[in-house]
This record gives C-alpha cells, structure tokens and sequence, in this order.
C-alpha cells in the first residue's frame, strides 16, 4: 500500500488535471509552500490578477513610482484568505514572517513590502492575494483521485516565464506535452 501521506509536498508544482472541476483550480499551477500532517498552503502561480503592485502598494499607503515592477500583476493566490497578501521570493533580508520553501521564502508580513518600496528587498518576488488550502489529507486525497499532478518546483518557472506559459512549462518538467493530456485517468 502507498502511504502519500508521509510524502512531504513542500517546493512542488501542483498541476491541474484537465478534469479539475473547481474554478478556482481550472489550468492552475500552484507552488505549494508547505506540507505537514495538518494540511497544506499553496500559491497560485499562473493566475494574474488586474491589480498592479503599484496600485497594491498604493492602497496599502506605500509608493513603488520609478519602480520597474510597478506595473507588475498581483496574483491570484486561492481562494481563501482573499484580502491577505503573500510573498514569494528569493530568501533575501530578515522579515518578521517569513518561512523558507526549498530556495524560496515566503514572507507575509509588510515589512519585505516596505523593504521593495525603500529600493531594497528581494530582486525577483510573486506577490498574490489569498492562497490555496488543504486539511489533513485532503491533497493527497485529490492527488489520489487525479485531480493533480506534481512535480519538484524550478523557481525559473515563476519569476522568468510569462504567467500564461507557466502551465506548459511545469508540464514540460514531467517531459508531458499538454495536448496529450487526457481529461480522465484510468485505473487497472
């Protein structure tokens, strides 16, 4: 018997199956930041939103003008948490909330916000409003069910290939085309 439960999925693609059902996970990439016996956080990676950061950092009274990433999307992160904001970034800096996934951190307190506002901060960042969540074993179950594929994370894929790409990019890391994917799976 396969126990994926002791599989830790932490630094993975997740990478949804022509089937995916939800909405909200349609074509979705999610990078998943954590993965413990309690559940699972991920990040939507290919969902931009209509937001700037610059209009972000507006609300949030800090200005990012003259910034090359002002007109940068916000993203999409999942669906809970919605008026929450993550950052995903290279581990640069001391943040107060800041957990670190693989060769990536994780950062949600305003302070790596500040830090890019000031000309600091991290040099490559994905910034999302809310974020995917699983209960205890709930994303093995779907994994399970073929609702995900996964695979190991490569951070090109989120800072350096245009975010309608990013889908058959993750793909082409299992050596799958897309077209080839079908929209069920069968079992033996």
């Amino acid at each position: 018997m396969n126990d994926r439960s002791a599989i830790d999925l932490s630094n993975q693609f997740l990478i949804a199956m022509p089937g995916m059902v939800d909405p909200n996970f349609a074509g979705a990439v999610v990078y998943v930041c954590e993965h413990t016996p309690k559940g699972a956080l991920g990040l939507v990676i290919n969902r931009p939103t209509d937001l700037t950061l610059a209009s972000l950092f507006e609300r949030i009274e800090l200005s990012l003008e003259g910034s090359a990433s002002a007109e940068e999307p916000v993203f999409f992160g999942g669906p809970v948490q919605t008026d929450r904001g993550f950052v995903l970034h290279a581990p640069v800096g001391a943040y107060n909330s800041s957990i670190r996934v693989g060769e990536l951190a994780l950062t949600t307190s305003r302070d790596v916000l500040q830090a890019v506002a000031d000309g600091g901060g991290p040099r490559k960042m994905l910034v999302t409003l809310g974020y995917a969540g699983w209960e205890a074993g709930q994303l093995e179950g779907e994994i399970s069910a073929n609702a995900w594929l996964n695979v190991t994370a490569d951070a090109g894929i989120i800072f350096d290939v245009p975010p309608a790409q990013r889908f058959g990019a993750a793909l082409k890391l299992l050596g799958i085309d897309p077209i080839m994917l079908a929209g069920e799976a069968g079992h033996a």
